[in-house]
């Protein structure tokens, strides 16, 4: 359903089916669809009622996410009925709140999360430097981050390394490019 202008309206409705017990939906693409934070409202209430088929979301290129629906959809990695593998929030104008309550998503015994894609926000070292929190901790499954243009410098590259060093992490992919770590960071 990419590139449609269907907006918080239109996936109200679609939460609507969602929350069907005969949804088997795996994969929900909502990328361009200038959607707001409600509809992540809308999409956290389905998926917390009917939480076990869908497994990738992507809400890239919907800049008016921002943090505040970015914290609603965390909550559901911390479900244990939630199988989320592949979260994509790019270009939604994220900060470093959404990073707080992302690392406690990624961090919970619960969650399923394998691929999570933060391109293009405004997460900066302070963002990267909580995200890391999560990352350190053993339950954490992420095998593809992506923070691309974020902002990163040395402080962020320190404490990514500081987080995949202290754990056995599963991480096998990581996306720095267009940041600034500098010499040093990299």
């Amino acid at each position: 359903m990419s590139n449609n202008n269907l907006q918080d309206s239109a996936v109200k409705h679609l939460c609507a089916g969602l929350e069907s017990p005969n949804c088997r939906l795996e994969t929900l693409r909502l990328s361009r669809c200038g959607l707001s934070e409600i509809s992540c409202d809308y999409l956290a209430a389905a998926l917390k009622s009917n939480p076990s088929h869908l497994r990738e979301l992507d809400l890239s290129y919907n800049k008016n996410l921002k943090d505040p629906g970015v914290k609603h959809l965390c909550v559901l990695l911390e479900n244990p009925q939630c199988q989320f593998e592949t979260l994509r929030l790019s270009l939604c104008d994220l900060s470093e709140r959404s990073c707080e309550a992302l690392s406690s998503g990624i961090s919970s015994q619960s969650s399923n999360l394998r691929e999570l894609d933060l391109s293009n926000n405004n997460l900066k070292d302070s963002g990267v430097k909580l995200l890391s929190e999560g990352l350190k901790s053993p339950h954490c499954t992420l095998e593809t981050l992506s923070l691309s243009g974020c902002l990163i410098t040395e402080g962020g590259c320190t404490s990514l390394a500081s987080a995949l060093s202290s754990n056995p992490s599963h991480l096998r992919e990581l996306d720095l490019s267009y940041n600034h770590p500098g010499d040093s960071g990299m």
